[in-house]
């Protein structure tokens, strides 16, 4: 995958960042309320202008030399994001003069050493644009005005961008290239931030015990044996009826698109409390939206083990859950790294099982054998005669099933039928979806 020109969007609570950012990539990725501090984590998009692939990395508002714990997190991480860049686009409110934090925060940015500009957000028309002179005494060469909500002038900033980045030439990155997008799923704080920066080798995402810490879904690329996969950490779900505000709502309808979006999921658990019936229900989505699925059980570090401890925790999975018997699960400590290798060997390989295609010619001999075994009923008195099945599809497998009567083909038979498919053809850890037609 090719490298793009990384920006990062750095400047206190509530400047117009994560609007701006939104604003670039045509899509609302970063969670916006009026509320300081929504933004915590940093958050990659990119974007095409004039030809040219440039990525914007959204990091939380910065304010200098708070102790509190996750103020001071969201300070590392804008810093971080400072340090990986290769241009800083310092923003700042147009509509109040220049607060003691803007000038620490510009002192920083000068000293980075690193192509920059100053935007004044929130010159929502023209006559607004002279608020722009009250930050010169900052000491940026480049002021520009822009309006984040509208889009004003914001085109003219991306000129500039390109123009301080020296891009000579125009770079297309390869938009059709197939990658592996991983999304990590689970109940707050049972360590999905963890292993994510545990997989990255590096905190890419805040990390503390409070719980709901993460609230956007937030993307990284990761380079794995020559492949390129994007991991996706999410936002904690809890039940509906639990969740207490707009930003948690809006976390989860981010989540749940990241299940979307994705081609295989860690359904993680918290090995302290065991199977919880919420955990039940996201495997659940995650096997209707037809995603490969992981279970991996994290904090197994801190559990008092014996001999059957592990075999007793995988019967409680599928005791609460019998379906989950077709996927793979992982006992891990992110804490401490115990089986962390492992997780994308187990990822690689339900991608890949999710990608086969199977050809017609073994389905049908296979599905020869299988009616031997056990004839379809005849409900109604009617005898049921599966004649052809073929693979209609690939991520997620469709199976098309033509028979006489698909209407009155019962759920045991079809069940009878995916268990004697998965015995004989390796899908673990993939749904399989099996649809009976009409010849």
């Amino acid at each position: 995958m090719a490298h793009n020109p990384l920006i990062a969007i750095v400047g206190r609570p509530n400047v117009g960042k994560s609007t701006f950012f939104n604003r670039m990539l045509k899509s609302r990725k970063a969670i916006v309320d009026s509320q300081e501090g929504i933004t915590r984590d940093r958050i990659y998009g990119t974007i095409d202008w004039a030809g040219y692939p440039l990525e914007f990395v959204d990091t939380g508002g910065y304010i200098p030399d708070d102790m509190d714990v996750l103020n001071a997190a969201v300070r590392k991480q804008a810093q971080a994001a400072i340090e990986e860049a290769e241009m800083i686009l310092f923003m700042v409110d147009g509509r109040v003069p220049p607060t003691s934090s803007d000038s620490l925060l510009a002192q920083f940015v000068r000293e980075s050493g690193k192509p920059h500009l100053l935007a004044v957000n929130k010159c929502d028309s023209r006559n607004q644009d002279d608020q722009c002179y009250l930050y010169y005494e900052l000491g940026f060469e480049t002021v520009l005005p822009i309006s984040a909500l509208n889009g004003r002038l914001t085109g003219d900033l991306l000129d500039v961008v390109i123009e301080k980045l020296k891009l000579g030439q125009k770079v297309f990155s390869d938009k059709d290239q197939k990658v592996l997008r991983l999304a990590i799923i689970g109940m707050p704080n049972v360590g999905k931030s963890s292993l994510t920066n545990a997989l990255l080798k590096k905190e890419q995402t805040i990390v503390t015990p409070i719980a709901g810490t993460t609230r956007d879904s937030i993307d990284t690329t990761l380079r794995w044996y020559g492949k390129d996969i994007i991991l996706v950490d999410t936002a904690g779900l809890r039940k509906k009826s639990k969740v207490e505000d707009n930003i948690e709502y809006y976390s989860n309808v981010r989540t749940y698109q990241a299940i979307s979006r994705a081609d295989v999921i860690l359904v993680m658990l918290d090995a302290n409390k065991g199977v919880m019936k919420q955990d039940k229900t996201i495997a659940q989505y995650v096997i209707q939206k037809g995603k490969g699925l992981v279970i991996v059980v994290n904090k197994w570090d801190l559990v008092t083990k014996n001999s059957s401890t592990l075999k007793e925790f995988q019967r409680k999975i599928t005791h609460q859950f019998k379906a989950l018997d077709y996927y793979p699960s992982l006992f891990i400590s992110a804490l401490t790294k115990q089986r962390v290798s492992k997780v994308l060997d187990f990822v690689w390989n339900v991608y890949q099982a999710r990608q086969q295609k199977i050809n017609t010619k073994d389905l049908n001999s296979w599905l020869e054998k299988v009616q031997r075994i056990k004839a379809p009923p005849a409900p109604k008195g009617k005898e049921i005669k599966i004649k052809f099945i073929t693979q209609v599809n690939v991520s997620p497998p469709i199976f098309a099933c033509f028979c006489n009567y698909p209407k009155l083909m019962p759920a045991s038979y079809q069940r009878f039928i995916e268990n004697q498919f998965r015995k004989s053809f390796n899908f673990e850890g993939v749904p399989l979806i099996f649809s009976f037609r009409k010849k």
